[in-house]
């Protein structure tokens, strides 16, 4: 795919150059002279541009590309101004980066396919890694729900998954298990490699280490963090 991203400040230049090492094509645009030398070299094009200038947003192929990110966020102003303005050039496809509640608000306004939220998300995934004492991947399914995924706490080792009873303990459902196993490479070499693992079965039992998926509302998972602790 062909990403346009506006705002080449850390979460873009990062956002930029993750895009293009999993194969697509980037082009930024930056007001910064110092952001655009930082990542030229790892992008496919970069653009010395005021994004709140009608005319000089013009200059960008608006309409060759499939998604225009802009990922401005410390300059609200900038940021809301830029997403209006590809409004009205008509550009059908726009994620636009919010860092509070009131540029989310301004945001939703305009209609744009996605508001990201790296800043919340970072908090609340570092929040709830320090409540289970563990990495933690997130999802959220709605404002109320999300999908986590961590290491079983130690209570739970040697409990067969049968009698954990998330559902009726804390009403959280147990979407998946995972399990590093030992996989030889082709030379020779041990390594461990995390598959799915079928905790349905009648003997299946939680070992140290095991990743779980479970699924669950904000409260309910409140619930169990106060159980861990």
């Amino acid at each position: 795919m062909r990403y346009l991203v506006i705002g080449l400040g850390i979460y873009g230049m990062n956002l930029s150059t993750d895009l293009t090492q999993m194969g697509h094509e980037v082009i930024g645009a930056d007001i910064n002279p110092s952001n655009i030398e930082a990542v030229k070299d790892y992008i496919s094009t970069a653009y010395l541009v005021d994004s709140t200038d009608e005319a000089s947003l013009s200059v960008l192929p608006l309409k060759n590309v499939d998604l225009v990110i802009v990922a401005i966020g410390e300059n609200f102003g900038a940021s809301v101004k830029t997403v209006a303005l590809l409004k009205k050039l008509k550009v059908q496809h726009i994620y636009a980066r919010a860092i509070d509640e009131l540029h989310e608000a301004i945001l939703e306004g305009f209609e744009v396919d996605r508001i990201l939220t790296p800043e919340q998300r970072a908090a609340r995934d570092l929040s709830n890694e320090m409540e289970l004492d563990t990495a933690v991947t997130s999802m959220m399914i709605t404002e109320d729900h999300y999908i986590l995924k961590f290491r079983v706490p130690d209570f739970m080792v040697g409990t067969d998954y049968s009698e954990l009873h998330l559902d009726r303990d804390f009403d959280l459902n147990l979407v998946a298990v995972c399990r590093n196993e030992m996989h030889q490479n082709i030379m020779g070499v041990s390594q461990p490699r995390s598959r799915t693992y079928d905790f349905h079965a009648p003997d299946a039992k939680v070992v140290q280490g095991d990743i779980i998926v479970v699924y669950g509302s904000l409260k309910d998972f409140k619930r169990f963090y106060q159980h861990l602790n």
